[in-house]
């Protein structure tokens, strides 16, 4: 899933939440049947956001598990490269720790 996918989603959940919210406070104000049709519609927002979460969600775990075995595929291929990236990281991250 692309960066601006990820984006739209959790733009349009932001924008579900509002909605939601806004019907909540509404039918809290309003009585009766209307008060009913609020809420029932409030709710199936609220089943869109979390659907919508679930989305985004299942999006970042596989990214996550494709940056993790890109990087596993490369340290079994070039692992003299891994141990002199990691040794400087160490080095430059101990030169700050020392700093402070």
């Amino acid at each position: 899933m692309h960066e601006s996918h990820i984006e739209t989603v959790r733009n349009d959940l932001k924008t579900l939440m509002r909605d939601a919210q806004v019907l909540f406070e509404e039918a809290a104000t309003t009585g009766g049947a209307k008060a009913e049709e609020l809420r029932a519609q409030g709710m199936r927002l609220l089943d869109t956001a979390l659907e919508h979460a679930q989305t985004l969600q299942t999006a970042a775990l596989a990214k996550g598990r494709k940056i993790a075995n890109d990087t596993d595929a490369y340290v079994h291929e070039h692992p003299w490269r891994a141990i002199g990236a990691a040794g400087v990281l160490g080095v430059l991250i101990g030169m700050l720790i020392a700093r402070r």
